[in-house]
């Protein structure tokens, strides 16, 4: 027989009492009774406990109950000893009593009438102190107040960040014609509100008949992003006039970034494109080489050397020269477009290159549109800029 057991098996008396109090302070709750017709009352261990009072003090009559309570809570309590004493069903409330000076507890009481033939006789009752889940109610509440605040804010911000995109870097409608020409140009803002960045796009005709197409990328995102974009793209149209060559546009910009825009770095492909002949004369910092679309076929040109902007001060940025026929198709981009978490950029740049075998012959616009769902869609966690050129037969 079990040591715990007494005569036919039964727990004994003592330990059954110190598993029942051992379970009280668990749910740190306990049990009373009122005997109205003898006065007599009963409390276990527990409700002390509750109360903050001192067993050799007796325990509170239901009258006495309501100098502890709260006085916003009075009602609450008033209405549970009215309800008890008038019916045969059990009834429950919550309120607060105090115990001292700011300890204020949070109580469940569960009263059941004692009922006998000529009426009530007494009222039994469970207490529980459940101050612990209304503090943890609280807090909870009080996250996913401010999780909404923030992500109202985020929101808000994101929409002051688009518009100041859009005030900088305007995205024309359609396409850019220029002679034997095609260009159409795509921004696409990263899913996640906090991550708009620093990509930006240009795509213009020059007073000597060429054009000027370049992509870039400044690093970090937000605010100081955007405006460190819009003084780089600025200096850039800026420069062109000089009628300099790309690999000195981008040694100028390289200049810009290490003494004026701190602790900041920033990609780049900057191109000439003579529309009578096809050439394009283009130098890069840092970014991914262009996709050119030849006969169907796909493939990365060689990229020129270049460090990024804003890397070293000593290092030259070098041209390449690329001859585009008719019917070819060439696509600029930064590295949004390819790079996810998820999946090798290598991956990217594949899906990036069968997508863009689709854009010759095609409405660009459109096609830049198609190619986007092809690859997955926006990144989420980074925007991108595209720049798609197609030399018309």
């Amino acid at each position: 027989m079990s040591p715990a057991a007494g005569v036919g098996g039964h727990i004994d008396a003592e330990l059954l009492a110190v598993r029942l109090a051992h379970a009280q302070r668990l749910g740190n709750m306990g049990w009373a009774e009122w005997n109205l017709r003898t006065g007599c009352i009963i409390w276990s261990e527990q409700v002390y406990a509750i109360f903050g009072r001192d067993p050799g003090d007796g325990p509170l009559r239901l009258a006495e109950l309501a100098d502890h309570v709260e006085p916003a809570d009075l009602a609450a309590l008033d209405e549970l000893l009215w309800t008890v004493t008038q019916g045969v069903e059990p009834v429950q409330a919550e309120f607060r009593i105090r115990r001292g000076a700011g300890d204020v507890r949070s109580l469940r009481m569960v009263l059941e009438p004692l009922m006998a033939p000529g009426g009530p006789t007494g009222v039994h009752g469970v207490i529980q102190d459940i101050t612990g889940r209304r503090r943890a109610e609280r807090i909870m509440s009080e996250s996913r107040r401010q999780l909404l605040e923030a992500r109202v804010q985020a929101a808000e911000e994101r929409h002051v960040m688009l518009a100041l995109r859009e005030a900088i870097l305007p995205e024309p409608v359609g396409c850019l014609d220029l002679p034997r020409t095609r260009i159409a140009v795509r921004y696409v803002p990263a899913e996640k509100t906090a991550s708009l960045g620093g990509d930006w796009f240009e795509a213009a005709a020059l007073p000597d008949g060429r054009a000027l197409l370049a992509i870039g990328d400044v690093s970090g995102h937000g605010l100081p992003a955007i405006a460190h974009m819009a003084q780089l793209r600025h200096a850039l149209i800026g420069l062109t006039m000089t009628g300099a060559p790309p690999n000195q546009l981008m040694a100028w910009l390289n200049d810009l970034v290490l003494h004026r825009l701190a602790d900041t770095t920033a990609t780049a492909i900057i191109g000439h494109l003579d529309t009578a002949t096809g050439v394009f004369t283009w130098g890069q910092a840092g970014n991914l080489a262009p996709i050119l679309v030849r006969d169907g076929v796909a493939a990365q040109l060689c990229p020129p050397r270049g460090v990024l902007l804003g890397a070293a001060s000593d290092r030259p940025y070098h041209l390449a020269t690329t001859e585009l026929r008719d019917g070819d198709l060439l696509l600029m981009f930064t590295d949004g477009l390819v790079e996810r978490r998820d999946r090798d950029i290598d991956e990217g740049l594949d899906l990036a290159m069968t997508a863009a075998c689709k854009l010759p012959g095609c409405d660009l616009d459109e096609g830049l549109d198609q190619l986007l769902a092809d690859i997955g869609g926006p990144n989420p966690e980074d925007d991108a800029c595209l720049l798609a050129v197609g030399i018309l037969g």
